[in-house]
């Protein structure tokens, strides 16, 4: 029988294949591999990266964006008018404008001139400073202590803690200053340091408790097994990776021992070792009101503690990751 020779001719269009057979491709008729995948993205006809379409905005997102702007704008209406009224000159402090005629930049060297505010300032930077270093030295041993060992009584000595921190100072107002006086530790700067650590002591404790008993003790142990000794493994793994609740004992400490009054105004007596805010308070007179200086002396105030807020911040985020990849 003559043997059947193959064609290259294609079936035409509407014949169907015998069952059973592959399918026929033809030379031109094969659809383009669909496009937007993950290796090359959407692509127009022409080969060119199309263009993304923009998601509309909705009514609700720009709601929420107007109120968010107006109560930044609420908050921040103070601060401006405290500037404002800290360059105002003396003859325009009762003028009912929102700006003066002209800014007296001199009000910001005078505060330092012809008072005793650089002493203030030095004295609350010791006292925020020496508080917080105390509560973080003091509260870290005993957080972590209490957060890894389980022993008796350690719900009670957190109830302990906790109710410390119900106490006023002003209710032991009187018993602190007959105490430092006494000991003839009045006008000093480790007594409001001593007051200001002791108060702050237990919110520190709390903070610092949950954080470590949120971390796993197997890292610790893993670090133990490599060679570390408990110490190595705390200063290297669980510090690390508590530095969020650090910075909040730190911010907090920090802030409270900064804008304390009450104790600053009833243990010091001389003008030179009293805090900035009791400094501040001395330009209300009794009879007058210093008003330029006194604003001049908050703007000081604020300063400190923006800076601190902007270099903490970062601390914060580098905090969340540092300790957790050996």
């Amino acid at each position: 029988m003559p043997q059947h020779e193959t064609t290259a001719a294609a079936a035409p269009v509407g014949d169907q294949a015998p069952a059973g057979a592959a399918p026929t491709v033809t030379a031109g008729t094969a659809k383009p591999a669909a496009t937007g995948g993950k290796a090359g993205g959407t692509r127009s006809g022409d080969g060119r990266p199309a263009a993304k379409v923009r998601k509309p905005i909705r009514p609700r997102t720009v709601i929420i964006a107007a109120v968010a702007w107006l109560l930044a704008a609420l908050f921040l209406i103070p601060y401006l008018e405290m500037i404002v009224t800290a360059l105002r000159p003396a003859d325009e402090l009762r003028d009912a404008t929102y700006l003066p005629s002209h800014f007296e930049w001199s009000n910001l060297v005078k505060v330092w001139t012809d008072s005793t505010l650089g002493g203030n300032l030095r004295v609350t930077l010791l006292v925020a400073a020496g508080s917080t270093l105390l509560v973080l030295l003091v509260a870290l041993p005993a957080a972590y202590y209490t957060a890894r060992i389980k022993y008796r009584g350690r719900k009670l000595f957190l109830l302990l803690v906790l109710v410390t921190q119900m106490f006023q100072p002003t209710s032991l107002l009187v018993g602190l200053y007959r105490e430092f006086y006494q000991f003839g530790m009045l006008n000093s700067v480790w007594t409001l340091i001593i007051c200001n650590a002791a108060f702050n002591l237990a919110f520190a404790i709390w903070i610092l408790t949950a954080y470590i008993s949120s971390i796993p003790v197997e890292l610790e142990e893993a670090a133990q097994i490599d060679g570390l000794g408990r110490l190595g493994a705390l200063r290297r793994v669980t510090i690390p990776l508590a530095m969020p609740g650090i910075v909040t004992a730190l911010i907090f400490t920090f802030i409270s021992a900064w804008n304390e009054f009450v104790m600053g105004l009833r243990l010091t007596t001389v003008p030179e070792s009293q805090p900035l805010t009791v400094g501040i308070n001395n330009f209300i007179g009794n009879y007058t009101v210093q008003w330029n200086y006194l604003f001049a002396g908050s703007v000081v105030a604020i300063l400190p503690v923006i800076v601190l807020f902007a270099f903490i911040e970062r601390q914060v985020v580098s905090g969340l990751t540092a300790g957790s990849v050996k």
